[in-house]
Formats: C-alpha cells, structure tokens, sequence
C-alpha cells in the first residue's frame, strides 16, 4: 500500500491565473545528478510517469499554506504549488526544502521574491535592509499605520517585509481589537483608517496572513472593517447580510465539524472577494491572486470531503426520490444538488470527472427522471440545471443510461420523454426553459459526439432506441397542429388548414414548432437513415410545409428550412417522394400570396428554386416546370425560372438525341445488313455469296418478305416496350392541342390549391 502521506495534487498556475491540475502522484526529496541537487520528484500514481522534477533552490521562495500547500515560483510566470493529502507529508517536505536552503522551518516563507531588475533592487537596498517597524497598535496611531500599510504596495519586497511584520507581531488580532473600540465610539475616521489598513493587508497577498484574517473569530471584524469605506456616506450592512439574510441550510446534517467550517469560510471569503471588494484595477489585479487560489483550493477540499462522505450523500439522493418527502424539503434537496454541480465546474477536469462519476454511481439519472416530472416549477427547472451538466459532462453516459431504462408500456417514463415533455409544457412565454432543453437533446442524438466513443455501435443503437421510443413524442405536437386528417394522400384540404391554424398561429405555439423543426432539421443533416424512414412513414414534410400558411414567417421560414435540407441531400428517395405528393404546391403559393413583397421569405424560396436549378436535379426541373412554370413565368426580377426552363429544354433535347440513337442501334442489331454505309470487305464477301449462290429468284423473295415480316414485328414490340421509363415530353402541336383545351375549360388552380 503506498504511502499516503506522500499524496499530492501537482498545480500549475496558468495565464488566465488559474490553477491547473496536472495530476495525482507520490512526492519525493532525492539528489539529481543531473541537475546537481536534491529535487522534489512527484510520480504519478496510475503508471509511474514523472510529473514534476523541480530542484530545490538556494534562491527560490517556498511559501508554505493552509497546511498541506507548497507553493514556488520557478520561473517568470510560472508558479507551482503541490497539495498534499496529510499535513504529516506537507510538513516533512517542507523540513527538507528548509533544509536545503538553511531556513527555519518554523516560517511560512523561505525566501524574499525579487521580482524587480538589478537597477530597482539596488534602490530599494537601503529601504529594505531591516524588517519594517510597525507604529504601536494604538487608536491615535491609526493614521500612520494606515500610510505605511499603503506605501509598501508598490514595492513586492516591502510588501514581504511588512507581511513578515505583521504575522511575527500578532499585530492583525490587535487591529481587529481596536476596530471594535473605534465602533463602539462611533470613531468614523479610526474606522476609515481602519478600511484603508484591512484592504492594504489583503493587497500584501500573502496565504499565511489569509490563514488569520479568514478564521472564524477574525473573519467577522475583517468585513466589519471593510464597510467603512471612507468614499461611501453610510456604510454597508455587510455583517448582517452574512449572519441574518444568508441562511446556512443543512437539507441533511453535516457531522463533520472541520467541513462545516470550510464552507462558511469559503462562502464569507468568496463574499469578500465578489461583493466587498472593489474590482482591481489593471495595476492592482494581480494583488488578489492569492486570494482567488485560497477560494479554489477551499473548493476543491469541499468537493473532495463531500465525495468520500458516502453515507451524506446517500441519505440526500435517497431522500430526494421518496415519495413521503415533503416538497419543500425535496426542493431543498434539488436546490443542494444544484449547487454541488455548479461548484465543481471551478474543478479541474480530472477532479470533475471523479466527482460526475460518484454521482452517477449514486443514482443522479435515476432520481432526475423521478423529479424533471414533478409538477413544482421550482425543483424542475433545478433538475434540468442539474441535467444540463451532466449532459455536458458526459453525453455518453446520460445515453448508456437511457437505453438500459427497463422498458415499460408506456414510454413516458423514459427520462428523454420526460426532457421532452418538459419542453413541450413549458410555461414560459418566451420558452427559455424549452430552449436549454432543445440544446440539450440536440447534444445527446449529436452523433459527433458517439464517434469517439469506446462502444463502436452506440451510434446505432441509440438512434434506432431514439426513433423507436422518443420521435413520436417530440413530433406530436407538430402533428396535431398541421392536420387531423391523415388519410388522404393528396393535397391537405383548406378547410383543414383554417381549423389547424386556430391553435398554430397562437405565438407561443408557433415559437415551440419552430423549436421542434430547427431540431428536426438538425436530424435531417445528421440522421441520414432513420429520419428519411421516419419522414416517409409518416408523410413528415407534407405536415411541415402546411406552417407554410402561418402569418408568423418565422415559422414559414422554419418549415421552408426543413425542406430545403432535404433537397440539399440530393436524394433521390427524397425527390420522389416530393414529386408524388406535389409538395412544391405549398412553397410556390407561399411565394405567390407574397405578392412583389422582397422579403426573407421571398428570397429562401428564391435560393431554393437557384438550388435546384445549379445543382441540375433533372426530377425536380421537370416536375417544377410540368407543373407550375405557367404560374412563374411572369417573375422576371430573378432569372431562376427562366434557367428551369432552360434547363428542361436541354435536357429535353438531350432524351430526343439518346432516343434516336437507341433506335439506330435497336434496327442495327435486328438487321446487321441494314447498314447506311458499307465497307469494301463486306461488298466483296456479298459479291461472293451471290456468285456461288444457286438457290432462284423465287427464294430471293421469299427471304425478302420474311424480313420484312421481321423488321414489323420488332419494331412494332420496341415501340410498346422499349421507349417505357423514357420521359415523353410533347411536340409542339400538343402543346398548342392542350392550350386551346386550357382556353376552353374554366382555370383550376387559382393559388395552385385544390
């Protein structure tokens, strides 16, 4: 078993000033022969990798914090810290490094840091050549001290000293002393002074001052000190906010002691950092750097108790599912929940992995799908919070869960039915709930994301699960609002449409189908297979294109969209189906009730006509200009039709070459003789054949006329049976027959409706 004192977290602090995990190992102390000194090794515990090698520097300042940190800087910009698992192994590295540089290992900090140039370290030689004398902690003192404290802050060595001063003195329980002499006389300049001494301290940056300040019997007085800001007419109420309006809540009790502590201080601290202080200026951001790193390293110790306190978690995701939990209590218990995951995304992501998967292990997926159904506005939209990190964590794992979901009759207990239930009903009028959840299903039927996945067949299992199971679902309310009468295959009758859009064109609806096709659309670009089954099973696009007719054009725009995806595939299932349910029809009414408006919707169906036309989908051209060219001759602004157009003609030209080639080679192959140009060695081998021929001209016309005979009959069965599945295009003269017909009978399709 290895040794457990010698567990340490490596951090690197990255430009952002963040503290990055660079992994977990066990640290020793040994002499490098190639560096030429003891150095701190650290090997990492899963397969013995070298994490670090550092060597101990005579000259490099060591500080030491919170008990169980070594930080250093190596480097400019380049700082590293190690977090121990014990304080045992914290302080026996910290004996060795002490050692190396002959410090005592009593001190916090080994070294002073020199950040500043040869030149500048000369003129402050003679300011910093002994430690700084602190004033008498006096009332009448106060205003010297305030002027010293704020002197030091340009100066990173005076700063050492005056932080060295400060901790060897007790001076800071002094100060916090007199803060309470100087409010119980309502003394407001010893109280601005005091303002002014308490943020300088912070600015010293120092962890070891943090370590007194941010104790429980100083923490109090520091934010006392911290709302009389001499710039401000009455001070701020900080105190009472944190011990009166912000309320500790134990949904289940914290036994232990030392994690109850760490997480009022981490919140007062976090407090101090987000609400009291001013924001730094460009000069002054780096003063709080500390600060920021005691904050995470505080989390990250909550998160890490937390995970191995299993019986506290247990309780909270046992109490969370039973059905004798009062609702308030469950959205206490939700609301924690909540709260736990939006603290571990400070985490590394080696530490949020861990902390994910203890969750999942603990039952999160199954307890979500019990409360993302609860009528309680409040928890539901906590759990989708608590849903939406755990998709974006791990989409794989929310998909292994779902498909291993006992399935029940009825489908609505599924958690991705719940999600999208969820979606439907929200009673936001503005769907921002609807919304999260649209992108959080789109992430998990993402089959991007299941490329890299380790189960090679996720990708179909999950979407032959998806379609069978869940579609349904997301498209029911597309289908109730666009037709009640699905029998018929022909064109959706008016009187169907005015009765639908009774409910569709209520703008809350119209935003939800918007919804419901942008995600449509995505899995028409993504689900090659199973969507183009699901839409031709369903008859999917003849519903859509009925929103044509909305009057909000986004949602017209919306449906025009989902056909326009289908056409871009260039499918030519798809272009079948479109042609046998003439569902152009809707699409160019739409463009013609638009009348000589130059809008959105004009130019999409514009570019999708384009579309077609450059791409040259030959099926479409011909259906389009067959059926509808008479109704879109008149748009000359664009050349579009005029191109279908053209582009019929030539490929009409193009079918009437190939047919009378076809014919040549047809009548070629019945009578090789029957030729248009004869060589030289065929007439001599035929000059041969008649001489040595003795048959009598009566058998010359017998063969004469069984050709014949032959040539009729061949001909007569390539004319019924070859040129089927050629597209007959007319003549002229039937076309001039149809027109006068047309000019005779009453128009029947004035919008190109039935």
């Amino acid at each position: 078993m290895s040794d457990t004192r010698r567990r340490v977290k490596v951090y690197t602090l990255n430009e952002d000033r963040q503290w990055d995990d660079r992994g977990t190992g066990h640290v020793s102390s040994t002499f490098v022969e190639r560096l030429k000194g003891i150095s701190l090794l650290v090997r990492a515990e899963s397969d013995g990798s070298l994490l670090l090698e550092s060597k101990i520097s005579p000259n490099t300042a060591y500080q030491k914090q919170q008990d169980t940190l070594i930080v250093w800087s190596e480097a400019d910009n380049y700082d590293l810290a190690l977090s121990f698992q014990e304080k045992a192994g914290c302080d026996e590295i910290w004996e060795k490094i002490c050692q190396v540089q002959g410090k005592d290992p009593a001190l916090d900090i080994t070294q002073d840091p020199i950040d500043e140039s040869e030149e500048e370290r000369f003129e402050e030689i003679q300011e910093t050549s002994h430690l700084v004398e602190l004033p008498p902690c006096e009332l009448s003192r106060l205003e010297e001290i305030a002027d010293l404290v704020t002197s030091v802050l340009s100066s990173p060595i005076r700063r050492e000293k005056l932080a060295l001063a400060l901790m060897s003195e007790g001076y800071i329980k002094k100060l916090l002393g007199l803060f309470r002499v100087c409010e119980d006389l309502d003394n407001r300049e010893g109280l601005h002074h005091l303002y002014e001494i308490v943020r300088g301290v912070l600015f010293l940056n120092k962890a070891a001052l943090f370590e007194v300040m941010f104790s429980d019997d100083c923490i109090m007085d520091v934010v006392g000190c911290l709302e009389y800001d001499p710039a401000l007419v009455q001070p701020k109420r900080h105190r009472e906010f944190l011990t009166k309006t912000a309320k500790f809540k134990e949904v289940i009790p914290i036994t232990d002691s030392e994690l109850r502590q760490k997480i009022h201080q981490t919140y007062r601290v976090q407090y101090i950092q987000d609400i009291i202080l001013p924001t730094p200026s460009v000069f002054e951001e780096n003063f709080l750097s500390t600060l920021t790193s005691f904050i995470f390293f505080n989390k990250v110790e909550i998160v890490s108790m937390l995970q191995e306190d299993e019986k506290f978690l247990t309780e909270v995701f046992a109490q969370l599912t039973d059905e004798a939990t009062e609702d308030s209590k469950r959205r206490e218990l939700v609301n924690f929940v909540k709260e736990f995951c939006a603290f571990s995304q400070t985490l590394q992501p080696q530490n949020r992995d861990a902390f994910f998967k203890t969750l999942a292990n603990l039952g999160i997926l199954p307890a979500l799908e019990i409360v993302m159904g609860m009528d309680d506005l409040q928890v539901r939209a906590a759990a989708t919070d608590i849903f939406s990190y755990l998709v974006e964590f791990s989409p794989s794992m929310v998909r292994e869960f779902v498909m291993q979901e006992p399935q029940q009759t009825d489908d609505d207990v599924l958690l991705i039915n719940v999600v999208i239930k969820q979606m439907i009903c929200d009673s936001d009028p503005e769907l921002g709930g609807a919304v999260q959840l649209m992108g959080l299903l789109r992430t998990l039927i993402d089959p991007e994301n299941m490329l890299a996945s380790t189960n090679k067949t996720e990708k179909t299992e999950f979407l032959s699960f998806f379609y069978k199971y869940c579609m349904h679902v997301l498209t029911a309310p597309l289908l109730a609002n666009t037709a009640h009468d699905k029998s018929s295959k022909g064109d959706v009758l008016m009187c169907d449409v005015l009765v639908c859009f009774s409910c569709v064109d209520n703008f809350q609806t119209a935003q939800l189908l918007a919804l419901i096709l942008e995600l449509l659309t995505f899995c028409v670009e993504h689900h090659t297979y199973h969507i183009k089954t699901y839409i031709m099973n369903k008859d999917l696009l003849r519903r859509v294109l009925v929103l044509m007719n909305s009057k909000h054009t986004f949602l017209a725009l919306c449906a025009l969209r989902f056909m326009r995806r289908i056409i871009g595939l260039k499918d030519e299932y798809y272009n079948r189906y479109i042609i046998k349910g003439n569902l152009f029809e809707p699409v160019i009414n739409a463009l013609l009730d638009n009348g000589t408006r130059y809008n959105l919707l004009n130019s999409a169906i514009i570019e999708l006509f384009e579309f077609i036309k450059v791409e040259d989908i030959k099926s479409l051209i011909a259906h389009i200009v067959d059926n509808f060219y008479k109704a879109l001759e008149s748009i000359e602004y664009v050349q579009t039709f005029k191109g279908l157009k053209g582009r019929y003609e030539q490929e009409k030209d193009r079918q009437s070459q190939r047919l009378n080639r076809s014919m040549v080679v047809f009548i070629q192959a019945i009578f090789p003789s029957c030729r248009y140009r004869r060589d030289a060695r065929s007439l001599d081998e035929d000059e041969e054949l008649w001489f040595n021929d003795d048959d009598d001209d009566d058998d010359g016309e017998a063969v004469e006329k069984r050709m014949e005979d032959d040539f009729s009959d061949s001909y007569g069965k390539y004319m019924e049976t070859a040129l089927v599945g050629l597209v007959d295009y007319p003549d002229d003269e039937d076309e001039e027959e149809e027109d006068e017909e047309e000019e005779q009978s009453p128009r029947k399709r004035p919008r190109l409706s039935s």
